[in-house]
């Protein structure tokens, strides 16, 4: 699905993310070497991110972006504060991918609707499918 260039790129989008507020929590740290798991790299790769950030490649298809975006709202939701930072960040990224605004604000929205703000993938689609028809 991805290449290492891309898996390297996105965990290192959300290290940058998980530093909004200054630190990364243990909680947010645990989250990106549990996508890093899931991605095929290891622990070790991901602390020499934290060091220095890998180079920024765009996803392809728009569904890896949405999938990326998913995986940032979660992250900033894990420790249950949302800082006006972390919203800035996650609109303007959202943006940077080429989102539409419409969708990311419906997004950033919703979220409240549901448990520990975790919105379920198949909502996620049905927002970003809404604004794309």
């Amino acid at each position: 699905m991805y290449n290492k260039e891309e898996k390297l790129s996105l965990l290192s989008e959300m290290i940058q993310f998980a530093k909004a507020d200054k630190e990364i929590k243990e909680q947010e740290y645990n989250f990106i070497i549990a996508v890093g798991a899931q991605l095929g790299v290891n622990e070790e790769e991901i602390k020499k991110l934290i060091k220095e950030r890998a180079e920024k490649k765009n996803l392809q298809p728009e569904s890896q972006r949405i999938l990326q975006f998913h995986r940032l709202v979660l992250l900033m939701n894990i420790d249950q504060e949302i800082s006006p930072e972390e919203l800035y960040q996650i609109k303007d990224i959202g943006l940077k991918m080429g989102l539409r605004p419409e969708a990311i604000d419906t997004v950033l929205e919703r979220m409240h609707d549901y448990p520990n703000k975790v919105i379920p993938p198949q909502e996620l689609m049905a927002i970003f499918s809404r604004f794309y028809n």
